[in-house]
């Protein structure tokens, strides 16, 4: 695996074009019941994780998003009650980076560039999420510095919070599943709660097609579950990474 910083930028640049390349964009149409149905089930999760982490009220709470790409995880936050001049969002590809900035309100800050290297202070946001963006980064070195520097940013009491995969692709060799015991090592200070959710896509797309309620039928299964959503909260006695 690469060492260096920039390499590995490189590289999770060209896995995402080989992935604009492919013909799936059907599977992010969210008006396939595969799709929202995912999505609503993880808004659910997020409402349950709003309770637990006592962030309530929201609106007074910063989030910054690393890769947020087109912007759409930004705007359920609000959707949720955070206010646009309180989220950031961060994506190292301009292209993607051009989309947030079409789409989110203009009192939402956007920055492109390599998350491990923003040049914002530290203790400076109650959340720091990131979706589906470890599992594309293949170097263990450059997760940890990404996930210290995530760390970094966050205040005392507040906590990262990370959507996931967990399991191998073996049909795509441009992701890694993280399961739970790497994101605790990648976050060692922090107390961690999971929720287990959204059904494997492949199994999501077939049984939709026969009728959206099959999505709920098939997630009871725990191991059909194939994301994790976790709140890693940072104690006020630990505010540093090790």
């Amino acid at each position: 695996m690469p060492s260096d910083t920039r390499e590995e930028t490189d590289l999770v640049r060209e896995r995402y074009d080989r992935r604009a390349s492919l013909p799936q964009s059907a599977c992010y149409d969210p008006l396939s019941p595969a799709v929202y149905m995912g999505q609503q089930e993880k808004e659910r999760c997020l409402i349950r994780w709003i309770a637990r982490s006592g962030l309530a009220p929201v609106h007074t709470r910063r989030i910054l998003e690393i890769g947020c790409g087109a912007g759409g995880n930004l705007l359920q936050f609000i959707r949720l009650g955070f206010l646009p001049e309180n989220l950031v969002g961060n994506e190292l590809l301009p292209e993607r980076y051009q989309e947030a900035r079409h789409m989110l309100p203009t009192a939402t800050s956007v920055l492109l560039g390599d998350a491990s290297t923003l040049e914002l202070p530290d203790h400076s946001f109650d959340v720091v999420y990131q979706s589906t963006v470890f599992t594309s980064i293949l170097d263990d070195e450059f997760q940890m510095k990404l996930a210290a520097r995530m760390w970094s940013l966050v205040k005392p009491g507040g906590g990262v919070l990370w959507y996931d995969f967990i399991y191998n692709n073996p049909a795509n060799p441009d992701v890694r599943g993280v399961p739970v015991g790497r994101v605790r090592s990648l976050f060692p200070e922090g107390e961690i709660v999971c929720w287990r959710l959204t059904l494997a896509p492949p199994i999501s797309r077939r049984v939709t097609r026969l009728h959206p309620k099959l999505y709920t039928l098939f997630n009871t299964v725990p191991f059909l579950r194939t994301h994790v959503l976790c709140w890693i909260k940072k104690t006020t006695e630990s505010s540093s990474h090790v």
